[in-house]
């Protein structure tokens, strides 16, 4: 149901074209691409906040093997979902931080640690959640990196790079906190799943592809990709030759 400022904003548009066809024609356009950015903003604004979620969640979860209260799996949350987040913004020097600027990211993030503590038996009890949620973390995350660094004007080939980090810092400092060896440093692709989701993204942005069908594919690459990769136990080259 339209509203009754949206109601008469349309009737003063059929005047405006009636009356002055070629100026009501602008108008309506502007209008329309007013409409279409403020969709995919919407899009882009739910995605983060699921990110923040879903690494919250697997902060939080990290705690399992460490037999910490409530405070220190819900700063493992924290710490895990604005890490990466917080470390790009302050390198490309965008200021508010994001969850300083929008207290809804806070909200997130209490929320992916309350799911964990009240479902913490059902979850830890499902193989691999852990996995699952971190998984779905970088996937947002490395793509949303790729678009804030595009949208503060540096080159196609830093934002990539700054997806990636984007995507993996938090479980790096994660895994620091729960004195584990970093995700980044085990066996199995990880950053290199965040970077070919974004190198993709870039490929698709610059042939012109819907921004939303972009997001979704890039995003299910990188997911598919890091599943992949645990299940086959997929992983690069040894870095020292004959090892």
């Amino acid at each position: 149901m339209k509203s009754k400022r949206q109601i008469n904003w349309c009737l003063n548009l059929e005047w405006t074209q009636t009356k002055y066809p070629v100026l009501g024609k602008k108008i309506y356009l502007y209008h329309a691409a007013c409409n279409a950015v403020s969709q995919m903003s919407n899009l882009q604004y739910a995605l983060e906040l699921l990110g923040t979620f879903f690494f919250a969640i697997s902060g939080a979860l990290a705690i399992q093997n460490h037999h910490d209260d409530l405070f220190g799996a819900g700063f493992t949350g924290f710490v895990t979902a604005i890490g990466g987040g917080t470390l790009r913004d302050i390198m490309l020097g965008s200021y508010p931080l994001v969850w300083i600027g929008d207290i809804n990211f806070l909200y997130a993030i209490f929320a992916g640690v309350i799911v964990a503590y009240f479902f913490y038996t059902f979850l830890v009890k499902l193989k691999r959640t852990f996995m699952f949620f971190d998984t779905l973390g970088i996937s947002f995350f490395t793509i949303l990196g790729v678009e804030k660094a595009l949208s503060l004007g540096v080159n196609p080939e830093i934002a990539a790079i700054m997806g990636m980090f984007t995507a993996i810092m938090g479980g790096v400092i994660r895994d620091v906190l729960t004195n584990e060896t970093p995700v980044l440093f085990r066996k199995e692709i990880y950053a290199t799943a965040c970077l070919t989701g974004a190198v993709l993204y870039l490929v698709l942005y610059k042939l012109g592809v819907d921004r939303n069908v972009n997001l979704i594919i890039s995003i299910v690459l990188i997911f598919v990709f890091r599943l992949l990769a645990v299940k086959y136990k997929l992983a690069l080259p040894n870095f020292r030759k004959g090892v």
